[in-house]
């Protein structure tokens, strides 16, 4: 079963998001890694663009699928967890250790219109 944790904020289309002040570390959930089965790819070719919430910053790939990654929110993608290149089950292990970028917050009033593990939950399942 799929774990929610409450320290972060999500999007219908998987991603979470915790923030540190201006910046943000994103990922995908729990759920996300369940249903893509084992991950073996990562990607995300973005770094130092700015995005917008919804834009797409990367890709994973399964051995069922391959699915494009989005940004939650407006921001500048600073790093790529580079980790994930030579080990992308890292996922599939600790999807909420295993994050994929860190960016720089553009607008910080967009965290209000995401979810919270309660109710990403409610979507997910």
């Amino acid at each position: 079963m799929a774990e929610y944790r409450d320290d972060r904020y999500y999007v219908e289309s998987h991603e979470w998001i915790l923030t540190d002040g201006d910046t943000a570390t994103v990922g995908i959930s729990d759920f996300a890694q369940e249903e893509l089965g084992d991950i073996v790819y990562v990607e995300a070719d973005s770094v130092g663009e700015s995005l917008e919430k919804g834009e797409i910053f990367g890709s994973v790939e399964s051995v069922k699928v391959a699915s494009d990654l989005f940004m939650p929110i407006d921001g500048e993608v600073l790093e790529f967890n580079e980790v994930l290149e030579e080990e992308p089950e890292l996922i599939n292990e600790d999807a909420y250790a295993a994050w994929i970028i860190k960016i720089k917050v553009s607008d910080p009033s967009q965290i209000d219109d995401l979810l919270d593990a309660e109710k990403y939950q409610e979507i997910a399942e």
